[in-house]
């Protein structure tokens, strides 16, 4: 009963799909009900009496990096999410005897898009076959050993799903919604007020006239603690030391290019000879060239115009071929580069209208159509596109079958091998502008041919813009000699000041962060500072993933309990502002009798506001009031309120209108309509109300 409690009192997010790649690896074992994950005794978490062991827990955030290339302790804490979740429901569904069988494991598999769209598991058909799947699965469980090790983690997630469904399916099964339930909702949302008001603004009582003393301040975190829980906590300052390049480096940058273009005499120190070296515009052997000179690898891919950067691509495609243009610069380095061959109007764009047909081979399995009336459907979509008057891509909108239909059919560019060959060939061979009716193994096309453009072969020499050794070597002796006359003057900020350097503080960082602001990924930083033996003040220089140096001091240590004046002493002063206004406003107004003598007095405006319910108690010139439309809807019609504390001023109503819709004749089908609505709510709470009364030890700090 205390569960079912929370349940209802609780709204915290929740997570159903599982945050793993279920088949980011090789598949293997599904139903291999002896298998087991034997790990070190070391507990990363205990939750209740159960440990989360350590090995296991590492090799899932490896997993996790390497499948959504997540940074480690993202990864950690999406790692984390998952254990804590999937050992407290466990922990249920052994209680209850919950447990997950084959045609469980079956529905969740088989709606996996990844999975299904997976060649391998699919029949000649091209449909997913259930049985394909698990023949694979024992085949790589003795080929490939090391992906069924892998397999096996993901196997236990798969299953942990399946039980979770049949929990949740039981919760569900008990969730209903009585009449007297649905009655009041029902009245909640749809009766409403016409009312007329005058809002007092707080700002009527000068700021000079109310006193909020740090006792009060006090008192009222205390009588608020939920409000003003917080955990432990560590304040920063630093100054970061950017690696930059300066101008005189990008200039060298720009030399050293621009003196690969064409021949140069060098003095070659094997042989002691003057050399003269080929340039990038007469080299026949272009590749080693590139290899030779270039940061980036040669690329022998063909590409259209979109894929260059925008303010160059006219003129690369410009280029006469064996021509070489730069150095220029493109987003953090710079290049020359040399047109090598031009494929014309090879990259091709294309609208179509998709008409499916039930049995074609890559058809939705929601077609219904037969091919017969598939054709008949495309013959009379295609003579409406023929028309010169035919809007194609709202035709495309209205009868297309095809994922485009919402962009009007566009499919945007594309090459030979990215389309049914079909489809490539008629747009291939049609200029720009004709429309054509083509079947491929989707179905039947409507086509219209919408652009051709040119795909390119370019050869690049890329040097990135960063600082030369001489600039590193200044920053960093830049953030050493700071880091030195800080920890030597005990003064981080007047150091900073006399050399213009900018400090910028950092307050309340948690000890599972690892981003700071302007500092991302930064680790190492927030575990200095959690360690024991960091003292407050303690001054450290660190290095920058992405190159320069940071000097941090600490500067406060925040323990776990409630929130002290200092860190949110104006936070609450301005509620007390606020509260102490609003009785000085009552006092000053109780004597006005209508929202006339009120308005008049102090110069405001009597606001109307109509059709206002209780589901979105906003108020025209007001915002948001809750309790102002609460007070309004216990009224009776032509009464007039006392003076009501609101979130921007203090109010006074005269209730116009009341009205209540009448009652249906039988909520049963609102109250399953409602219940569908809250299905989603409850969900998200279930979880929240088991971790609320789990005990649970979380040392991801020990280890990560």
């Amino acid at each position: 009963m205390a569960i079912l409690g929370k349940i209802r009192q609780r709204s915290i997010f929740l997570i159903l799909v599982i945050g793993m790649a279920l088949f980011a690896f090789v598949i293997s074992g599904v139903f291999d009900a002896n298998s087991s994950n034997a790990g070190p005794t070391d507990p990363i978490a205990m939750i209740n009496d159960d440990e989360v062991e350590l090995d296991f827990f590492r090799q899932m955030v490896e997993q996790t990096e390497r499948a959504y290339n997540y940074s480690t302790l993202q990864s950690v804490n999406l790692v984390w999410n998952q254990a804590l979740r999937n050992t407290i429901f466990d922990q249920e569904f052994e209680k209850l005897g919950i447990d997950a069988g084959k045609d469980q494991l079956e529905q969740i598999i088989s709606s996996d898009d990844n999975v299904i769209n997976n060649p391998n598991f699919q029949n000649e058909a091209g449909f997913f076959d259930f049985g394909i799947f698990t023949d694979y699965i024992a085949q790589m469980k003795s080929s490939n050993p090391t992906a069924y090790e892998n397999w096996k983690f993901q196997e236990q997630s798969i299953i942990g799903v399946a039980k979770q469904r049949i929990y949740l399916d039981l919760i569900m099964a008990s969730a209903r919604m009585t009449e007297a339930e649905a009655k009041a909702n029902y009245h909640f949302e749809n009766d409403n007020v016409t009312l007329k008001y005058v809002q007092i603004p707080y700002d009527v009582i000068p700021d000079s006239l109310v006193t909020v003393t740090e006792a009060e301040i006090k008192k009222y975190i205390q009588e608020h603690e939920s409000d003003y829980k917080r955990e432990e906590t560590r304040n920063l300052q630093y100054v970061s030391f950017a690696e930059n390049p300066t101008e005189d480096d990008l200039a060298s940058i720009r030399l050293r290019l621009d003196g690969l273009k064409s021949q140069r005499i060098a003095y070659n120190d094997v042989s002691k000879l003057t050399d003269t070296l080929e340039g990038f515009k007469q080299t026949k052997n272009v590749i080693d060239f590139v290899d030779q000179y270039s940061e980036v690898s040669f690329d022998s891919v063909y590409k259209p115009r979109g894929q260059y950067n925008n303010e160059y691509a006219d003129i690369l495609f410009g280029l006469e071929k064996g021509e070489v243009f730069g150095p220029y610069r493109d987003g953090n380095a710079f290049k020359i580069s040399r047109l090598l061959d031009i494929k014309k109007d090879a990259s091709l764009r294309a609208s179509h209208i998709l008409i499916a047909y039930e049995g074609a081979t890559r058809a939705n399995s929601n077609i219904t159509r037969s091919k017969a009336e598939a054709q008949q459907e495309a013959n009379r979509v295609y003579r409406l596109a023929r028309r010169a008057s035919a809007d194609f891509e709202a035709l495309a909108r209205e009868y297309s079958d095809g994922p485009t239909r919402t962009r009007g059919g566009d499919l945007g560019f594309f090459q030979e091998g990215e389309m049914a060959q079909e489809f490539f060939n008629f747009v291939n061979k049609n200029n720009v502008g004709r429309v054509g009716l083509v079947e491929t193994e989707f179905g039947f096309h409507i086509i219209k041919v919408t652009d051709k453009d040119d795909l390119a072969l370019i050869a690049d020499i890329v040097a990135e813009a960063v600082p030369s050794d001489a600039t590193s070597n200044e920053v960093f002796r830049e953030a050493t000699q700071f880091e030195m006359d800080s920890n030597d003057e005990k003064d981080f900020i007047g150091v900073a000041e006399k050399n213009n350097y900018s400090v910028r503080p950092v307050k309340q960082i948690g000890a599972l962060e690892e981003n700071l602001p302007g500092l991302p990924q930064q680790r190492a930083i927030v575990r200095w500072a959690f360690e024991d033996d960091t003292k407050v003040g303690a001054i450290r220089r660190f290095s920058l993933n992405r190159g320069g140096y940071v000097v941090v001091q600490l500067t406060a240590k925040v323990k776990e309990g409630l929130a002290s004046v200092e860190e949110v002493g104006e936070e609450v002063r301005r509620i007390l502002i606020k509260n102490k206004k609003a009785l000085l406003i009552q006092k000053r107004y109780a004597s006005a009798s209508t929202l006339e003598s009120l308005a008049e007095e102090e110069a405001l405006t009597i606001e109307t506001a109509t059709a206002v319910n209780q589901k979105n108690p906003t108020l025209p010139a007001g915002g948001n009031e809750p309790k102002v439309v609460g007070t309004a809807f216990a009224m009776d019609e032509g009464a007039l309120s006392g003076l009501i504390q609101g979130e921007k001023g203090v109010y006074k109503l005269a209730l116009v209108q009341k009205n209540t819709v009448e009652d249906l004749e039988d909520y049963t089908a609102y109250a399953k309509q409602m219940q569908q609505e809250v299905k989603t709510t409850l969900l998200e709470n279930v979880f929240a109300a088991l971790e609320s009364v789990a005990e649970i030890e979380d040392n991801r700090v020990l280890y990560y």
